[in-house]
């Protein structure tokens, strides 16, 4: 199994094994709880009607502290193996992928920055024709970016699957060329697949 497979696993089961931890200690506390309710302190100071007191944070317990530690860990590593560069229309992920974008992801960007362009000068000027332009012009490199990211989401989907599967079962026959030739495929795959997540994700965030 790659390190990158092997990364994103101890990544969840670390994640599964902090939400336990906690679970225990929040057990823990909450029968200390109990027993400082069965048991409670006299009071012998009555407040002033007019004073309010906050009561102070109760501590983390060890099993609670160690869980939120082992989560914080798992999500540092999640994050990491979700992490895509971009450097023009090329992805680099942490895996050591590279890929191209589809070609209509950069050209309907393009389109969409020239649109807004000539719908904004046809404002500035009172020319109803060119803004009518740019405003086609922007809807249009809209969808065109949109196809481009779905092709991309596609084939990077079945390409990591496809070398996933592939390095798997060179692995167990030993052959070692297939396996880093699949290993690439499936690196790959989930470099173009991340990076046109990043781009949608990206544009619902505006």
């Amino acid at each position: 199994m790659s390190s990158d497979n092997t990364s994103s696993l101890k990544a969840y089961m670390d994640s599964a094994t902090g939400a336990v931890q906690s679970a225990i200690g929040s057990l823990t506390g909450s029968t200390a709880d109990q027993a400082r309710t069965l048991n409670p302190k006299p009071n012998k100071s009555k407040p002033h009607p007019s004073s309010t007191t906050t009561p102070p944070p109760t501590p983390l317990t060890p099993h609670q502290a160690k869980g939120e530690q082992t989560k914080s860990h798992a999500a540092a590593e999640k994050d990491a193996s979700h992490a895509v560069g971009k450097a023009g229309p090329f992805a680099i992920s942490s895996s050591g992928g590279v890929t191209q974008d589809d070609p209509n992801r950069s050209e309907g960007s393009w389109n969409q920055t020239v649109g807004s362009g000539k719908e904004m000068l046809g404002s500035l000027i009172g020319s109803e024709d060119l803004k009518r332009q740019g405003i086609e012009q922007n809807r249009e490199g809209k969808g065109q970016e949109a196809q481009g990211q779905l092709s991309d989401l596609g084939s990077g989907m079945a390409d990591r699957a496809k070398g996933a599967l592939g390095s798997g079962m060179a692995g167990l026959t030993g052959d070692k060329a297939g396996q880093a030739k699949y290993q690439e495929m499936h690196d790959q795959g989930k470099t173009q697949l991340r990076s046109a997540q990043a781009d949608i994700q990206k544009q619902g965030d505006y």
